[in-house]
């Protein structure tokens, strides 16, 4: 059974789509940049920032990106007043989590600030041992940032399933060779992640307590 729980935050955690979409359209706004359509901003949800704009701007020129990057930031972070709020449960699932015994981690493709602010806005921060951010390891889908976890707590890829809601969150899962769980709610639509054929599709956030008890023989 699996021991380490590794979440990503937006759109897994947080229902924060709208909010990203917003920042990113704002930065492009202000830079002059080509409009982006909402679609076009939610693929990219889940990379760091750099892959990112580049994602969304491949001609984009270094020091154009330093100042989409500097702007989206501001938006996100000051300017947009686009609300954000966690989903449904999810206080009361992870301390549950974290009463069981669960080891909870997050991998997310927001900067090391962004995340330390939002842990400390939730006061959720105590629940996770472990947490990766886009700005200080490799950029999801590569598997850097789960086997950085995985060796900061000493567990193994068997041990621990990779939670999310966009493909970059499941591919990074399937490289780290570990188990992975599809959020249908988030950026990307749930049939874009069956592909990597996750142990469990969740639809709401208790949905993982349950599934996890009835795994552990504990659902009564």
């Amino acid at each position: 059974m699996y021991s380490l729980l590794i979440f990503d935050w937006d759109g897994t955690v947080i229902d924060s789509t709208a909010r990203i979409v917003s920042s990113m359209q704002s930065a492009a706004r202000d830079l002059g940049l080509r409009h982006l359509q909402d679609h076009e901003a939610r693929e990219i949800i889940g990379l760091g920032l750099p892959e990112a704009i580049q994602a969304l701007y491949p001609d984009i020129d270094s020091e154009l990106l330093v100042s989409m990057r500097e702007r989206y930031v501001y938006h996100y972070m000051e300017g947009d007043s686009t609300p954000t709020s966690l989903f449904p449960g999810v206080q009361k699932t992870l301390e549950s989590l974290h009463k069981k015994g669960y080891r909870l981690a997050v991998a997310t493709g927001k900067s090391r600030q962004g995340l330390d602010r939002v842990l400390a806005d939730t006061g959720l921060g105590w629940l996770f041992e472990v947490t990766r951010c886009a700005d200080e390891t490799t950029s999801k889908p590569h598997p850097h940032m789960l086997e950085e976890i995985l060796a900061q707590s000493g567990v193994s890829s068997d041990n621990a399933v990779m939670i999310g809601d966009t493909e970059f969150d499941l591919k990074m899962g399937v490289q780290a060779g570990m188990a992975t769980i599809a959020v249908s709610y988030g950026a990307h639509h749930i049939d874009r992640l069956k592909q990597y054929k996750p142990v469990l599709e969740m639809y709401a956030f208790p949905e993982l307590e349950a599934w996890l008890d009835l795994q552990s023989g504990e659902a009564v």
